[in-house]
């Protein structure tokens, strides 16, 4: 039988963003409600090594971090409930999500904390090589690969700029794109064409991540020509996927401002969306830091807005403005 679930702050999303939220809505005294998504935890359920959260002097990992993130929102009195929301009512207040349990969740405010998900290229040997030596953010995983040679996926500006970030630690980057140009800016273009540490491979694609199984690591990009399908390996000892991410909004199409690429849109220096009451925080709505810190910083603003929309909300001139 579906169960109506009521709360003062309903939190969609439990990665960085949304557990940060829900420990400061509970620290708040607002008996938050965090419905865990599609994925919990978020993205670092699917990282290994972690060496860039503030806090730990040694490499942790990254389901363990989100484990602790969670155990400390249950803690301070957050509720949390494994569940996926498939639709959302947000015309007036209270809020009302539905989830795939059936159940029914009812929020005076919203915090949206469902993040993005990374394109994958749908190699089985990427999946298998995920957090061994397959990643798709250079910045959190550039370090690992300091003094070795790594290929980068894609020809936009997430490519370039990811190419260009890695020769920070590695001795030789390949940027392999299926086209004979690149889309990205062309200023990022020149900087990448001008520096002697990346080598650009045009008209072919990835055919298959190269590595072993024990210990799981990769030591190689079998490439294929995108017209002839000659293929080729290239050797090398991490292969960085940036064709770009996906933020989790379809169920708030129609009802919160997004911009072009579906990252739903927030008041500058706030995490307010365009409905009084809604709040957007992590990755849903950052598509330029796109780190576990910064997420976990706009969950904290989101939780803080929230309160003081509530107590404003509280006000008895505060009805007529709502």
């Amino acid at each position: 039988m579906a169960t109506e679930h009521k709360t003062k702050v309903l939190i969609l999303g439990s990665g960085p963003a949304g557990c940060t939220a829900a420990i400061y809505a509970a620290r708040a005294s607002l008996s938050p409600i965090l419905v865990h998504g599609l994925q919990p935890g978020g993205q670092l359920t699917i990282t290994t090594d972690v060496e860039n959260y503030p806090g730990f002097a040694e490499t942790i990992q990254g389901p363990w971090l989100m484990q602790q993130m969670e155990a400390q929102a249950a803690h301070v009195g957050t509720t949390i409930i494994a569940d996926t929301i498939v639709s959302v009512d947000l015309s007036k207040r209270p809020f009302v999500a539905i989830g795939d349990s059936g159940d029914r969740y009812v929020g005076d405010t919203l915090i949206i904390a469902t993040g993005a998900q990374a394109k994958w290229l749908g190699l089985d040997s990427e999946k298998q090589f995920q957090g061994f030596g397959v990643s798709a953010c250079a910045t959190c995983d550039g370090f690992f690969f300091r003094g070795k040679e790594v290929a980068v996926i894609g020809g936009g500006n997430t490519a370039v700029e990811e190419a260009l970030y890695l020769t920070n630690h590695a001795t030789k980057v390949t940027l392999v794109h299926r086209r004979d140009q690149l889309r990205s800016e062309k200023i990022l273009q020149q900087r990448l064409f001008a520096n002697p540490k990346i080598v650009v491979v045009w008209d072919h694609v990835a055919d298959q991540v190269l590595g072993t199984a024990e210990p799981p690591g990769v030591t190689g990009l079998r490439i294929a020509h995108a017209k002839t399908g000659a293929k080729r390996d290239l050797k090398l000892d991490g292969v960085f996927v940036a064709i770009g991410h996906t933020p989790n909004t379809q169920i708030f199409k129609g009802q919160l401002d997004m911009d072009g690429e579906g990252y739903l849109v927030t008041r500058p220096g706030t995490t307010f969306t365009n409905v009084p009451g809604v709040f957007a925080c992590g990755d849903v709505q950052d598509k330029v830091y796109r780190q576990a810190v910064t997420a976990a910083g706009t969950g904290c603003m989101a939780a803080l807005d929230a309160e003081k929309f509530l107590a404003h909300a509280a006000l008895p001139h505060a009805a007529a403005a709502d």
